[in-house]
């Protein structure tokens, strides 16, 4: 190391400033572990002044389940929210492409409150930051990593101006398109989905009712298309609708009394008359999945580990997930153990990749069994949606949906 060198030392360093990269901070730093927290851009040069009730609301929302609800409480960053702003889903209508009446799930029916929280992107984002400064935690942002050296011991990681970071584990929490993981020739399988999901927020005439509503049907040239209507306060909704890529660009393409028309209408019109209060917007959607969640000392988190389907709304979920399974395994490790023990680790990758592939099962299942257009396949799915009305199926659909 030369004189101009600057060196830290940490615990674990954690590349990667979003949702998830955030609360694992958080969430070793409660635990007793020295972090420091890198990204290129800096989070906090964010516009978070409309974060207020009157404000306009966030396109890019996120439906947190109860579980993790509980964890970010427990880590003191869910008080930090506007509590007046998070939506509650206290139960879910699903529809199938030939089915009149829906497949309801009940929160009550498990005598629970809710089946989840609908919560902005930019609320969580600013409740994550004010936690990070609040507990001290070093940030290294706007600092764009330049190089990465991994052993089986430690990480190196050089950063501008000379500085070096060296630490026992390194978290890899920098995205679906993840610097690191390319940097160290992680493998990564990906296969889009030749669809986009639109995003947009709307008033609507009739009560929601904390009622989450989702639609499997095919667009005009008989492409699968999955629309989700989730509640927020105000009689306000927040839509996902994923849909072909040529169908999303035609729909982009309206003016928005048009495009309002066609999201009331693959609703069934069933919450009266649409406002649109944001622009839409969309993004490609794509099936990302490794083998590799490990190695040496890094560990992939969130987008870089997995990316999946946003039918089940499930994505930001999967990489909290990802978080307490890897607090929960450091923090009961043998004091003789390091942080990167092996055995440790290979503990973390066995744990979610069984959680990652029934996530993926799930959601890339479903589809592409809606994606056929098989007469006998329609027949099989909608009569599935039809079978699970029953109260015994339903009550167990609804206990799997809130233990996520």
């Amino acid at each position: 190391m030369s004189d101009s060198e600057i060196f830290m030392c940490a615990d674990v360093a954690v590349v990667g400033a979003g949702l998830v990269g955030l609360a694992s901070a958080v969430a070793l730093h409660q635990a007793g572990f020295s972090v420091v927290i890198i990204d290129s851009k800096d989070p906090t040069k964010a516009d978070f002044s409309d974060v207020t009730f009157d404000a306009a609301w966030d396109e890019r929302i996120y439906a947190i389940s109860p579980k993790n609800a509980h964890w970010l409480n427990n880590l003191g960053v869910w008080p930090l929210l506007n509590q007046v702003r998070i939506g509650q889903i206290q139960s879910m209508e699903i529809f199938g492409d030939e089915t009149e009446l829906p497949l309801n799930l009940l929160a009550s029916d498990v005598n629970a409150d809710n089946l989840g929280f609908v919560v902005e992107s930019k609320a969580l984002m600013n409740a994550l930051l004010k936690q990070i400064k609040t507990l001290g935690i070093t940030t290294l942002f706007d600092n764009p990593c330049e190089a990465v050296i991994d052993s089986a011991n430690n990480t190196l990681l050089q950063l501008p101006n000379h500085m070096m970071i060296e630490s026992k584990l390194l978290l890899a929490a920098d995205g679906s398109h993840s610097w690191l993981r390319q940097q160290l020739n992680m493998p990564m399988k990906q296969s889009p989905y030749a669809q986009a999901a639109i995003v947009a927020n709307f008033k609507v005439e009739k009560p929601h009712s904390n009622i989450a509503r989702q639609w499997f049907s095919q667009d005009a040239d008989g492409n699968n298309a999955i629309l989700a209507w989730l509640p927020l306060p105000d009689n306000t909704i927040s839509i996902v609708w994923s849909v072909s890529t040529k169908f999303a660009d035609s729909l982009l393409r309206l003016n928005r009394d048009e495009f309002t028309q066609q999201v009331k209408a693959a609703g069934c019109g069933m919450l009266g008359e649409l406002k649109l209060i944001s622009s839409p917007v969309a993004f490609p959607l794509t099936l990302q999945k490794t083998n590799t969640l490990v190695q040496n000392c890094v560990v992939l988190v969130g987008d870089a580990a997995h990316q999946v389907h946003p039918m089940a709304g499930q994505g930001v979920n999967l990489g909290f997930r990802d978080v307490i399974d890897l607090v929960e395994i450091l923090k009961n490790k043998s004091q003789y153990q390091a942080l990167n023990d092996s055995t440790l680790l290979k503990q973390y990758s066995r744990i979610r990749k069984a959680d990652i592939l029934k996530m993926i099962l799930l959601t890339d299942g479903l589809y592409q069994l809606f994606k056929s257009q098989n007469t006998a396949v329609r027949i099989v799915r909608n009569w599935g949606l039809s079978a699970t009305k029953h109260h015994v199926i339903s009550k167990f659909l609804v206990e799997n949906a809130i233990a996520l």
